[in-house]
Order: C-alpha cells, then structure tokens, then sequence
C-alpha cells in the first residue's frame, strides 16, 4: 500500500514539476543568430544580465561577452591575446569582473580580467597546481577553481580582492 501511494505521489509531482517547464522551449533567434555568426562557442557562463563564453574564428579561439538586455557584444580590451587560449571563461552578475583559464607559452594559466579598469592579472595557485574550470560567485567576490594537484583533481575557493 505504502509502495502505490508513493508511487502516485511521485507521478505527480514529476508531472507537475514537467507542467511548469511547459513544452514550449524555444531558442532566443536573434542572439542565437547573432551567436552563430561569430563562429564556434562553447564553455557558456550566464550571470545577471550578462553571457561569456569562448567562441573561435579561423582557428582561434577568444573570449566573448554579450549584454544580454541588448544582445549587443561588450568589449573586452586588453584581454584576448593572439598568444593565448581561453580554455574556461566566468562573469560575475554586474559583467565587471571576469576570471578565466587559458594556455599561454605552454602553460595553463588562472586570471582575472576587471572590465572598467581594462586590467587583467594572474592569480596564483597556492600550493602550485593546474587550473582547468572556474566559475565566479554572483558578487564577484569568490572564486572557485578546479585544479589537479599530484594527479588529483580539487576545488579551492580563493576570495578576491
């Protein structure tokens, strides 16, 4: 009895839950279009009213910010370098501070970009290790980093100045 009772509850509620999302998901055209012109993209980090994500041209790769309430690209001087490849790109909710991972000179590399001073900077991992994802909090203020370590992969949380 116990068994039938929480099986209907849990039709129910994965009906309702199904209900909400509605079948009637639909692609945004125009930024998609606007998107899909620009190349390839991937590693898509949305927050506020703002996307970043890695797009690539003719072999290279870049970081791209759009401004979600006008579809219209932000720029983003002083931070794509020809010498460097965007591997993991995040934005804080404001579209002030972005943080991303990239290769340059054979190496892997964790950084920060401030979009109103055109700044970028390394962040150094303590103890040393490879970066390869982040991901900024709402506020900009924390960072969470995935990093191997002696074949290991962790998370650290670094709080940013």
């Amino acid at each position: 009895m116990k068994s039938r009772a929480l099986l209907a509850m849990a039709l129910t509620l994965s009906s309702l839950l199904g209900g909400c999302l509605g079948g009637n998901l639909r692609p945004l055209q125009g930024l998609n279009l606007q998107l899909a012109r620009g190349g390839t993209s991937h590693s898509p980090a949305l927050s506020g009213n703002w996307l970043a994500l890695i797009t690539g041209r003719e072999g290279r790769e870049q970081v791209q910010m759009v401004n979600l309430s006008s579809s219209a690209p932000v720029p983003l001087l002083g931070l794509n370098r020809p010498d460097a490849q965007p591997l993991s790109v995040t934005v804080d909710q404001r579209g002030e501070r972005l943080a991303l991972v990239r290769q340059r000179e054979g190496r892997t590399e964790l950084v920060l970009y401030r979009r109103s001073l055109q700044n970028l900077q390394a962040i150094p991992m303590e103890p040393a290790g490879v970066p390869r994802r982040v991901q900024l909090s709402a506020d900009g203020r924390v960072l969470a980093v995935e990093v191997s370590r002696g074949g290991q992969w962790q998370v650290d949380l670094l709080t940013l100045p």
